[in-house]
């Protein structure tokens, strides 16, 4: 019994110290995906974060990675608390990092969201997608990081699964990589045709406004909704609404420093944040499932009866998937 007492007594006690311990949280990891250089982004992003310094008093120190997975599996690691990702990385950090997104930036101009985009050199002898898809074996092609919702996601379905094409076998040569670097090697005729989305274009633009004209863009996907911002769900609730506090209210008001805050946003590309959650992750979760349908669909090495199982597994977790939009 006095063995049993003492533990009990140590389990409250290390209980307290890690409550003590997160609630004493003084510093954060805040995440950005690498959708250019990280000597661009940190540029982008400075401004911001020594604000949030101010506004939250937490030591807010920038994270970057080569690629997406860098920035999911950091958070996955209590690396990163907190963090800027794509729809498409924002649901890996969800269902493998215990994220969970609380807020969603509102572009500069008003719009809803974002597009993707399929682009070539203005000399290229690409004027449409019908180009790219009628001539398999011809074209060196820029694909978008495994986890980017406008880079390889959202044209993997559009353009590949809707019209039954397997991007790795139809070009000529796929390389995959940041947005910033799809677009260079267009411009460079390194590659013929690569992704993209028109945000992260602007901004690239507005640092080489000369080049803007070299670009020709074949393919526009549908609406993409606008990117959010992760946290850990495990964060102190204290930090959480400091934390929320300045994201929803940065760049709003009037003054001398709401118009500095605006001038940092634009930067971005941005005007704010509004408050969001996971269900913005609901038309991403159908698009992957759409795109493994597709190829599930054109798989000749499965049995007939394992395909119609896995169609059907997949057929209900759209269903399902619906009946949440639905009822939101």
């Amino acid at each position: 019994m006095r063995f049993a007492t003492i533990a009990a007594a140590l389990a409250v006690a290390t209980g307290l110290a890690a409550g003590t311990a997160q609630a004493e949280l003084t510093e954060i990891n805040f995440g950005i995906i690498s959708t250019e250089n990280s000597q661009a982004l940190r540029q982008q992003w400075t401004p911001v974060l020594a604000d949030m310094e101010k506004a939250t008093g937490l030591k807010v120190n920038p994270f970057f990675a080569p690629d997406y997975a860098g920035v999911i599996e950091a958070m996955r690691f209590n690396k990163v608390q907190l963090g800027y990702f794509g729809n498409k990385s924002a649901m890996e950090a969800v269902d493998r990092s215990d994220g969970e997104i609380f807020a969603q930036v509102v572009n500069a101009n008003g719009s809803a969201g974002y597009y993707s985009l399929l682009i070539t050199h203005k000399d290229s002898d690409i004027h449409s997608l019908a180009d790219i898809l009628s001539h398999p074996g011809k074209y060196k092609f820029g694909n978008g990081d495994p986890n980017s919702t406008s880079g390889f996601l959202v044209p993997g379905y559009y353009v590949f699964a809707q019209n039954k094409i397997d991007a790795k076998t139809h070009f000529k040569n796929v390389v995959s990589a940041s947005h910033e670097t799809n677009l260079m090697a267009v411009l460079n005729k390194q590659v013929d045709v690569a992704t993209n989305n028109n945000v992260d274009m602007e901004k690239v633009f507005a640092r080489f406004p000369d080049r803007a004209g070299d670009i020709r863009i074949v393919w526009k996907s549908p609406l993409i909704a606008a990117d959010p911002l992760v946290w850990r769900k495990d964060l102190p609730e204290s930090v959480k609404t400091k934390i929320r506090n300045f994201i929803l209210a940065y760049g709003q008001g009037s003054g001398p420093q709401h118009e500095q805050e605006l001038a940092n946003l634009k930067v971005l590309t941005w005007s704010g944040w509004k408050a969001s959650n996971n269900d913005q992750l609901l038309p991403i979760r159908q698009l992957e499932l759409f795109k493994t349908r597709a190829k599930v669909e054109t798989d000749g090495t499965l049995a007939t009866d394992e395909k119609q199982l896995k169609l059907a597994e997949i057929d209900k977790k759209l269903a399902d998937l619906q009946k949440v939009a639905v009822g939101k």
